[in-house]
């Protein structure tokens, strides 16, 4: 009974009951409201396959197709790239003010509005852009070079800085709590730092790196900014899609096509839980270095 009155035993169910009211019950809501349809202007709550039988027809599934496909390329090519500087950020920088400094810069792009930060890139790009100008007048290339702009090239271009902090923070954060006796430990046993870093830091930052896959690939879901700004209409995205539909007042549509952004989303995820699942104990690792 006093168990039951403790505040773990009284947070955890409140807890999960405000979790519930938060996040799962507007998913349903909109599952069920992609179910229903507009007639002038205005919603019938009729139950109807009509909404997603006309996002099937009007050739949709092909948006969220190309969406996981870039949704997943910049979650790799971003853990490509942060995996390697947080584990310098967390190991190989000894200044403390430079760590500092450096995690203060990578907080910026949190305080600046996403529109004013990718536009900046057009001037950049753009056919009478820098880099065009620069190409030409070094006789590199004759013309300048149209795809750099208003392409998949610039879309994921823009990308690749706006979600950079999201996968490097999570990975960084756990690779800071790896005790550094683990890595002398692994010299020690006469590893090298490639059999080192296979071994001890990989598996020890999992969870830093599933975290980080989770905060990049979700919000490259929905993304719509950078496809609009940068793709000029020609790199149409699931989030540009609906944002287009509640801009004409179709509701349905707009949640049959967030319903398809969770479905993605959670066979993503239910992927990346089976990938990660075999999980590495430190006799695991140091048998595994031994041989």
């Amino acid at each position: 009974m006093l168990d039951r009155l403790t505040p773990s035993g009284v947070a955890v169910p409140a807890f999960l009951i405000t979790w519930s009211l938060v996040v799962i019950l507007p998913l349903l809501v909109i599952v069920l409201f992609s179910f229903l349809q507009v007639k002038s202007y205005r919603v019938v709550y009729l139950p109807t396959l009509g909404t997603w039988e006309s996002v099937i027809d009007s050739g949709r599934w092909i948006v969220a197709v190309r969406t996981l496909r870039i949704a997943i390329t910049m979650t790799l090519i971003e853990l490509l790239l942060a995996f390697p500087f947080a584990l310098w950020l967390a190991k190989g920088c000894k200044s403390k003010p430079a760590k500092a400094i450096i995690i203060t810069l990578l907080t910026i792009p949190f305080f600046l509005d996403t529109s004013s930060r990718i536009i900046v890139w057009r001037s950049i790009l753009g056919t009478n852009g820098i880099v065009n100008t620069v190409l030409t007048s070094l006789g590199i290339v004759d013309e300048p070079i149209s795809w750099l702009l208003y392409s998949e090239f610039a879309v994921h271009f823009g990308m690749l800085g706006s979600y950079f902090p999201t996968m490097v923070f999570p990975i960084f954060m756990i690779m800071s709590l790896i005790d550094d006796d683990y890595l002398q430990a692994s010299s020690d046993l006469g590893a090298s730092p490639g059999q080192t870093l296979l071994y001890v830091i990989l598996p020890m930052s999992l969870p830093g790196v599933v975290a980080g896959v989770v905060f990049t690939l979700v919000p490259l879901m929905a993304a719509f900014v950078e496809p609009q700004m940068l793709g000029g209409g020609f790199v149409n995205l699931l989030g540009n899609s609906v944002n287009s539909a509640l801009q004409e007042l179709k509701y349905p549509t707009a949640a049959a096509l967030s319903t398809i952004v969770v479905v993605l989303l959670g066979v993503c995820l239910a992927a990346l839980i089976l990938i990660t699942r075999k999980r590495f104990d430190m006799s695991t690792m140091f048998q595994a270095i031994r041989r």
